[in-house]
């Protein structure tokens, strides 16, 4: 993107209200970040493989003047920008206030036929982080010129460019999760990210306190039986019946093992076992992953998948239950929450703002969680359906592309909202 050309510094001087006129500005860079956002589509990347992705990203911030690292979490870019005096009366109380997108891909074709189509085999920005990358360059084009013109906070505002949020990697780790362990929210007072939802009104911000994305955890179950020949079953032990019995178990102990008003979930969704058609199976291994917002049903879950499916040894079966750790919840910081709603009022105006009742959480997972653990937080959703909406995680997945200037002037907002003093 190619910078604004900044006002004369002499004349310069702090407005009263700052982003009084960002979503006007946001929508001046519409049609570049459109593009921006079409070309990330056409050249999607999964994870922990972002390069060209990171790569432009880099060379965008930089002629925007950011100070810039890449390879951080193996393909993230970190990108800060400094407003004020580093030494001096101000900046023992600045405040450093960091903005996220994720940039990672899914391992699907794509069955749209618009003309930036993916033109990677097989892979596809199928849950609307280009849309993510595209609107994080734009707030950063956004609070760039601000700087310019000095009208920013005194401060810093970090801008972290986050490699797969879509999986974990061999070490069991995704993107954030490395971003917040090398460093990329250190001395940050504050972090907001957000998410296109394609499912949601086109417009519309859905934010509330407390949890607002579920955690979830993977789900190994192993069945060991005995084969026989599927003619003389009783002489084996049939590990797939046992399982198929552990499953119907599972499903019915969550629903009496969690409170109706608590909530929780169990989801198997593989299962694989047996070699023929005439052999009882000998075998079973079943997948799947519980989500929840409470420890207290973490663990409620976990026990009663594993006394659902342990219940089989008493018919011959061994059976082993383990669980990995995934992302945990995404909780947003009731203060932090306020003041991003306030700013996104200001920059949009109040009918952009779903009521907090109505901003639901959702039992899908979200890394930001990693984020949101190391300073307070707020994610939200941003509405982007089409008139057909589409669903997530989808051949045909596709988005409102008017909402990437919004999402870019909502973030800018937030930061310049955030820089400021906590209110007393």
């Amino acid at each position: 993107m190619t910078p604004t050309p900044p006002r004369n510094a002499s004349t310069a001087h702090p407005t009263a209200d700052p982003t009084s006129d960002l979503l006007v500005r946001a929508r001046h860079l519409a049609p570049e970040l459109v593009a921006l956002r079409r070309e990330f589509h056409r050249h999607p990347e999964l994870s922990f493989q972002e390069h060209r992705t990171a790569a432009r990203v880099a060379e965008a911030l930089r002629g925007m003047g950011y100070e810039v690292r890449t390879g951080v979490a193996r393909t993230g870019v970190v990108a800060e920008l400094r407003v004020g005096p580093e030494g001096g009366a101000d900046a023992g109380s600045s405040r450093t206030v960091a903005l996220r997108a994720d940039m990672d891909a899914l391992p699907i074709q794509e069955a749209n036929a618009h003309d930036f189509v993916s033109e990677t085999p097989g892979v596809m920005h199928a849950c609307g982080h280009d849309a993510h990358v595209a609107g994080l360059l734009g707030a950063a084009r956004l609070l760039a010129d601000l700087q310019r013109e000095g009208h920013l906070p005194t401060g810093r505002v970090r801008l972290l460019f986050q490699p797969s949020e879509e999986t974990m990697d061999a070490e069991g780790k995704s993107g954030g999760r490395r971003m917040a362990e090398e460093g990329a929210m250190a001395g940050v007072h504050a972090v907001v990210g957000l998410h296109v939802g394609a499912h949601l009104e086109c417009g519309r911000v859905y934010l509330a306190p407390g949890p607002f994305f579920g955690g979830a955890d993977t789900i190994h179950i192993r069945v060991e039986g005995r084969a026989a020949h599927a003619a003389r079953p009783h002489e084996g032990v049939d590990a797939l019946v046992l399982a198929a019995q552990g499953v119907l178990a599972a499903q019915m102990a969550v629903s009496r093992r969690i409170a109706p008003e608590r909530r929780g979930v169990v989801s198997l969704g593989t299962i694989r076992g047996g070699v023929a058609h005439n052999i009882v199976c000998d075998r079973v291994e079943i997948e799947g992953t519980l989500r929840y917002f409470e420890p207290e049903v973490r663990a409620a879950l976990r026990q009663a998948v594993t006394e659902a499916f342990t219940a089989l040894e008493t018919q011959g079966a061994t059976v082993q239950v383990t669980f990995v750790d995934g992302y945990p919840p995404v909780v947003n910081d009731a203060a932090t929450t306020t003041r991003v709603r306030a700013a996104s009022a200001r920059v949009a105006g109040a009918g952009v703002l779903m009521s907090e009742e109505a901003s639901e959480a959702a039992m899908t997972a979200e890394d930001f969680s990693f984020l949101a653990a190391r300073a307070p937080g707020a994610f939200f959703w941003l509405g982007a359906a089409l008139p057909d909406a589409r669903e997530h995680h989808h051949p045909r997945f596709d988005i409102d592309e008017e909402v990437i200037p919004l999402g870019a002037a909502l973030l800018a907002g937030a930061a310049i909202e955030l820089l400021n003093p906590e209110p007393r």
